[in-house]
């Protein structure tokens, strides 16, 4: 086997593809970010990474809240024009043809489109260089009902869910075995 030394990178694939939203003014704003993770289950935190450049971070530190929402493959368009405008210039909520939802906990939308909808209330600002690591206390999830399965969870044949990798976007692939299949042979 060969193997070719590469430059140190956040190289960690797939990724998803969410969009962060976040209560503003004069308007809340979207973004979209890959840098999105589980950091904890009790209690349960997310972590979002944001550049202090991105007009969202400044916002997101006023509000003391966002909301992580994960969007279908088909809103792949939706989600890349929410990463490629400023929403210091335009209502990205209006440019991509999605809808502010009211939140329950916390004083950020949700978009109402994204099956799933995590509520987030900040407990810690890292600032770690390039980006500034936001942890967010899970407060309320919503998830259609569509995209549950049996057992009342959201059920990642029915999401469709959006991945990113190495600058593109991807649909979610086939299942190979769920936690534990390889302990039944």
């Amino acid at each position: 086997m060969t193997k070719r030394l590469l430059q140190p990178a956040p190289t960690l694939y797939p990724v998803p593809a969410a969009l962060i939203s976040v209560a503003g003014e004069p308007r809340p704003n979207l973004i979209t970010l890959a840098w999105v993770g589980v950091v904890c289950s009790d209690p349960p935190v997310l972590s979002i990474g944001v550049r202090p450049t991105r007009y969202s971070h400044g916002l997101i530190e006023a509000a003391g809240d966002f909301a992580v929402n994960l969007p279908t493959a088909a809103m792949a368009r939706a989600v890349d024009l929410c990463g490629n405008l400023s929403g210091r210039d335009e209502d990205k909520f209006a440019r991509a043809g999605l809808t502010a939802y009211p939140a329950t906990r916390i004083s950020s939308p949700l978009v109402a489109e994204c099956p799933v909808n995590v509520e987030c209330r900040l407990r810690q600002a890292i600032p770690l260089g390039s980006h500034t690591l936001f942890l967010g206390e899970v407060v309320a999830v919503h998830a259609e009902e569509s995209v549950l399965g049996a057992n009342g969870r959201p059920d990642s044949a029915k999401l469709e869910a959006l991945a990113y990798i190495a600058g593109q976007y991807w649909r979610q692939g086939q299942p190979l075995g769920g936690s534990g299949f390889s302990l039944k042979d």
